[in-house]
């Protein structure tokens, strides 16, 4: 059942999820149920008999009342339910380190066409950085239709936001993405504020033009690329924001809603939403929810489970403060202010365009309960030599480009030693190659990015050098695992350490350990002290390939990395300065409308005195 957003004098800025089985049906996720209740995904409702119960002290379902105390100056707050039959309704406010305080605890008897409303405001005498959840008890049979957080405020302004989905030759994911938009926004009071653009970058999406619906076909860039194009075209379509996300666009509608809402209500007209995102092996885990960079990317929140309402809560009274400078959002689902924005995508083509966009911008980025998106593929199959040397050369450039993530020459160049030292001890020497090749790429400076937007020639590139590296049909065949060195034991460690793994041995191929490894445990150092050979696994284990010691390789991958890092160290300030005048050009508008050959270019959107886009 769909809430109206706007009814009288009162707003929804957070309407109740339920589990969708297209999506997600962890239903711990959503609500707890205990004793005669029941839930029917068919009608998006709960029913129960006589002392049945529910409880909303969930991931997607908690309203954290901090953000919107903090964020939005909230402090008119109502529960409305609706129903059929008696229940004894609760409201607590969670606080951090302290006693909760319960708001409510009334019996109200629900009818059909008429809802009932429970005044909370008094929950701004208690605390401002609270978590606030309802239970129902039910005292007769009955049933739960829909319960929404609700507010008497005015928004500070009227979003207009456009979500951008760029996509590349997965027809089936994307169509499935718009026909639910389509579904959802025909029946949603923001209609009139919400389109949906749709960036195809191989022009075989096949998606027709609607109401809500806007198709491009756009040259293959990446996600930098179709980002960009998204942005320019939210620009003429007049919007005040725009929202980034991937083509599955794994995501509960709501999450629009949620996200427009805080976008509307926000005090500071730069707040920009970023969406969570989970591991795909288990629905209920954290990938990230938001990341900080330093050398490296950091996923916040990596693994926690969103099933765990202890975990939940101490997440959501973190993320009540501010974010710290480094803080970005990935693009799976990424909402900002045009007005805010500074610099267009740089050309990375993909990987690393989303967190120079958030380094580069001042957004108050937020984090909101339930705005988290489904991730189809594992992260960990992902990787590889391609992807490796993507995020190795966007690293180095975060910290050349950006006058704030400065941390000098040393400090730079230790960033690509790390990415070699964890693939030379796993004697990954075709993603050392690669890896090699990132550097040499920063090295000519921020033209060749310009000249090569489209990366083709480098994709060839490695495609052609790896050959090893590749995921094959397991081999049945292939000679079981061989332990002579115990990776666990601390001397042990220290001889291979010593030893480079194995590489200043002589005959170590024929003696040391050979072992097979799951893809996610690839960046896992302690497991391959000792290994001679390893044999990977893809997260199905249907699919494997075999990496082998080999010291000619190892010597001639490390001998250019060291060639490669003198190079590095004695140009070290030519090369900011070069990247830094460079990054200026390649994140722009000009840049962007050339390389995608794109004409009637909007003006970008004024602001008024106040700082909100109109």
């Amino acid at each position: 059942m769909n809430t109206p957003i706007k009814s009288a004098k009162y707003t929804t800025i957070q309407d109740l999820i339920f589990p969708d089985r297209r999506i997600c049906t962890e239903r711990d996720l959503y609500m707890r149920l205990f004793g005669p209740a029941g839930l029917s995904d068919g009608d998006e409702a709960i029913v129960f008999e006589s002392n049945g119960s529910a409880v909303f002290n969930t991931a997607f379902n908690l309203f954290n009342s901090g953000k919107w105390v903090t964020n939005c100056g909230l402090t008119d707050l109502h529960l409305l339910l609706h129903g059929q039959g008696k229940f004894e309704v609760s409201v607590f406010l969670a606080l951090e380190a302290r006693s909760w305080e319960r708001l409510v605890c009334e019996v109200v008897t629900l009818s059909a066409n008429k809802p009932t409303r429970l005044d909370l405001s008094h929950f701004a005498d208690f605390d401002d950085s609270g978590l606030i959840y309802f239970e129902v008890k039910a005292l007769t049979a009955g049933i739960l239709e829909n319960a929404c957080w609700q507010t008497t405020q005015e928004p500070r302004r009227i979003p207009e936001l456009v979500l951008s989905i760029t996509t590349f030759k997965r027809e089936a994911a994307v169509q499935r993405s718009v026909r639910r938009f389509e579904d959802f926004v025909t029946g949603s009071d923001l209609k009139d504020h919400i389109r949906l653009v749709v960036v195809d970058n191989g022009k075989t999406a096949n998606i027709a033009a609607s109401t809500h619906v806007t198709p491009i076909g756009n040259e293959n860039l990446g996600g930098a690329g179709g980002f960009a194009r998204g942005l320019i075209e939210a620009r003429r379509m007049g919007a005040s924001h725009c929202l980034f996300m991937d083509d599955d666009a794994s995501v509960h509608m709501q999450s629009f809603e949620r996200t427009w809402m805080m976008l509307a209500y926000a005090i500071d007209s730069a707040t920009a939403v970023a969406g969570g995102i989970t591991i795909a092996a288990h629905r209920w885990a954290l990938w990230e929810n938001g990341a900080v960079f330093a050398s490296n990317c950091k996923p916040q929140y990596l693994g926690l489970d969103l099933r765990d309402q202890e975990q939940v809560f101490r997440m959501e009274f973190e993320t009540n403060s501010p974010k710290p400078d480094n803080f970005y959002g990935g693009w799976w689902y990424f909402a900002f202010p045009i007005e805010h924005v500074k610099h267009m995508p740089f050309p990375f083509f993909v990987r690393g365009d989303d967190v120079s966009f958030g380094l580069a911008h001042d957004f108050n980025i937020l984090t909101l309960p339930g705005v988290v998106s489904f991730q189809d593929a594992d992260f960990s199959d992902k990787e590889s030599a391609q992807t490796l040397y993507l995020d190795l050369r966007s690293h180095l450039v975060h910290h050349l480009c950006l006058p704030h993530m400065e941390i000098g020459p040393w400090q730079t160049y230790k960033i690509a030693l790390w990415f070699f030292l964890r693939n030379f001890l796993s004697m990954h020497y075709e993603t050392l190659s690669a890896l090699n090749l990132a550097v040499e790429d920063v090295l000519r400076g921020p033209e060749f990015f310009a000249e090569n937007a489209d990366m083709a020639q480098r994709r060839a590139d490695i495609k052609a050098l790896t050959n090893v590296e590749v995921w094959q049909p397991i081999d049945p065949a292939r000679k079981p695992d061989r332990h002579r060195f115990n990776p666990h034991r601390r001397l042990t460690r220290l001889f291979l350490k010593l030893s480079l793994n194995g590489h200043l041995l002589p005959f170590f191929r024929l003696y040391g350990n050979r072992i097979t490894l799951e893809a996610h445990d690839r960046g896992n150092v302690r497991a391959v002290w000792g290994a001679a050979q390893i044999t990977y696994l893809d997260a199905k284990k249907k699919n494997s390939y075999t990496v082998v010691n080999s010291k000619r390789l190892a010597l001639r991958e490390s001998w250019r990395l060291m060639r490669n890092g003198w190079r590095f160290l004695t140009n070290y300030t030519t090369l900011r300065d070069t990247w830094r005048e460079g990054y200026v050009k390649l994140a722009s508008d000009d840049f962007w409308v050339k390389t995608l050959r794109i004409t009637d270019v909007p003006k970008p959107i004024a602001a008024d005195k106040n700082g909100d886009a109109r």
